[in-house]
């Protein structure tokens, strides 16, 4: 089995409107999965540095973050980023140049885990649904130009439509696990972020993380997904 998941840890700021970083990483503790994925991982002004000091993650995680080396003291790009377990290995990796309304971006990392090649794509869309779909169709456009292998893509998608908008754009090719509702936190009323992967995987079970901790450590709660290798 390898796990995966999902979280938008709104720069770390609680609903009780508290930075802590601590926390987010309990979360992450709880859930347990093999390659996670942040949104809104870097704080949003000055230098953008990450909202999990990088000392941090390596000290108090079982984690290692993929790093992209765009900015010192940053984890990903346009607050996207990607954590593995630290026996994972990362094979290549690469941010991902979107069309834009307003900054936004993706990242991908080509991982070998328990012998096994797989292919993971953090991102995180645009509040407008044009803008959406043309983004998809970057993204796919530039995972089609790389080696193939196994794909499972995550993030806040701001997709409200249940299957339309701009999931149809990853059919058939991805699949969309059915999570479950993740925003807001107090009162989850969307599934704003999601799990697609290859249509060929072998899903075993998904779920959204509600916990003491995620119920408060941001405006989202993550979402897993565990696939057979």
């Amino acid at each position: 089995m390898i796990t995966f998941a999902t979280y938008n840890i709104h720069k770390a700021v609680g609903t009780d409107r508290r930075r802590d970083p601590a926390r987010i990483l309990d979360v992450l503790h709880e859930i347990n999965a093999d390659v996670v994925t942040l949104q809104e991982a870097d704080r949003r002004f000055g230098s953008r540095t990450s909202a999990i000091p990088v000392d941090m993650i390596a000290e108090h995680s079982a984690y290692k973050p993929v790093d992209y080396d765009i900015r010192p003291g940053g984890i990903g790009w346009h607050g996207n980023a990607i954590l593995v377990k630290r026996n994972i290995e990362i094979l290549a990796h690469a941010p991902l140049h979107l069309p834009v309304l307003e900054p936004r971006g993706a990242v991908v990392a080509d991982l070998r885990v328990h012998g096994t090649a797989i292919r993971v794509v953090g991102m995180h869309l645009d509040l407008s649904g044009l803008w959406r779909k043309r983004q998809v169709r970057s993204i796919l456009a530039q995972i089609a130009a790389r080696p193939a292998m196994p794909t499972v893509m995550m993030g806040d998608l701001n997709e409200w439509a249940r299957l339309g908008g701009c999931l149809a754009e990853f059919r058939p090719a991805f699949r969309a696990a059915e999570t479950g509702r993740s925003f807001h936190t107090r009162r989850p009323v969307a599934s704003l972020d999601r799990i697609l992967f290859h249509a060929g995987m072998d899903l075993a079970d998904c779920g959204v993380h509600r916990s003491a901790k995620s119920s408060c450590a941001s405006d989202h709660l993550p979402v897993w997904a565990k696939f057979r290798l």
